[in-house]
């Protein structure tokens, strides 16, 4: 079997699963799809979830944003960690968005990764679930999946984006990348992950990591 064949029944598993995988962090528009996927590092969906709602009532776009202080908006953010640096960065960001792009996000990946506190995925992952841009961010599920299945030798985070994107065809990018994250979380943990009972390892795990 080829890489290739490997990759398209693998998707179709995928399908099976998650056939229309939704984004899993709630938002309404790019400022606030940006703020939540910055209050992700390091930190679950769902946690996120339970917390933008309360910022986005004070503050759901940058005018209202550098209203608050950087403390203000630290102790709200406070259940997500890494609040010191993300409430720095959402303050910084949001008062960039005010003056060099009149309030609004912008829609490249070179004005987004110029943003404080947004990285490369931060901005893939605005890129292709606003703008529709053909994107694949790479998070810790993707990762460690990628590499489980023999589709990237797990060497970086960009080596895997890289690998992924060459194997899986473009039109496929963002709902690929969402359902990986889904089966990753309910079928493919870290931890306590039993090959055998998961329905693509059970088939295409690398035969160096089976036990």
């Amino acid at each position: 079997m080829t890489k290739q064949e490997k990759v398209n029944n693998i998707l179709k598993i995928l399908n099976t699963y998650y056939p229309n995988p939704e984004v899993p962090l709630h938002h309404k528009d790019a400022y606030t799809l940006l703020i939540s996927v910055l209050l992700s590092a390091q930190c679950t969906d769902e946690r996120v979830n339970k917390t933008t709602p309360a910022l986005f009532r004070l503050a759901d776009n940058p005018y209202d944003m550098v209203k608050l202080s950087v403390d203000e908006i630290r102790e709200i953010i406070k259940p997500c960690g890494l609040s010191p640096m993300k409430s720095k960065g959402i303050y910084g960001l949001s008062q960039i968005l005010i003056d060099k792009h009149q309030g609004q996000v912008p829609n490249t990946f070179e004005d987004l990764e110029a943003l404080p506190a947004v990285g490369h995925k931060t901005a893939s992952v605005v890129m292709t679930q606003w703008f529709g841009v053909p994107a694949f961010p790479v998070d810790t599920h993707i990762h460690r999946l990628a590499y489980r299945w023999g589709l990237s030798n797990g060497k970086s985070v960009e080596q895997t984006e890289k690998d992924l994107k060459r194997l899986i065809p473009e039109s496929k990018w963002n709902k690929a990348h969402l359902q990986i994250i889904y089966f990753g979380r309910a079928y493919c943990p870290a931890r306590g992950h039993v090959w055998t009972q998961c329905p693509i390892c059970k088939k295409y795990m690398r035969k160096e990591l089976r036990d």
